[in-house]
């Protein structure tokens, strides 16, 4: 049903992410619970996450692209580094989707980006948080 904000391996040469104030915690986002029905799950959000609903938010996490280039527009960030390139290092609930204003350079370093919080319920992809007109941010 999900692993949570995502298992850090501890010989990953990328420190874990440290909680920042006035940036969204991992924590939070991943204390979402769900409920399996045979054609999908269904996320159930605590008060604190559903707060965030529609709100200029600050995020932080490793960049997991989604386009081709050095420079990405559509990423998504994740709780934990990504140690293998086929592989999602979280569930839905350890991954944000971002879709920036304008592109940001891809990095293996943590990426904080700022913009509106959509917690969503019923996303075709499977995700539970999208921040749109993001813009690099510095935390």
């Amino acid at each position: 049903m999900g692993s949570g904000p995502g298992y850090h391996d501890p010989r990953s040469p990328f420190k874990p992410l440290q909680e920042v104030e006035g940036v969204v915690s991992w924590k939070l986002l991943s204390s979402v619970t769900v409920k399996a029905d045979k054609s999908k799950v269904t996320p159930s959000f605590p008060s604190g996450v559903l707060a965030l609903n529609q709100r200029t938010v600050k995020v932080q996490g490793f960049m997991m692209p989604l386009e081709p280039g050095d420079k990405q527009s559509h990423f998504l960030l994740s709780s934990v580094p990504t140690s293998c390139s086929f592989c999602v290092p979280a569930g839905p609930e350890g991954l944000v989707e971002v879709r920036s204003k304008t592109p940001v350079r891809y990095t293996l370093d943590v990426v904080t980006v700022e913009g509106q919080m959509a917690v969503l319920n019923d996303d075709p992809y499977g995700m539970f948080y999208r921040v749109t007109d993001a813009v690099r941010a510095t935390r």
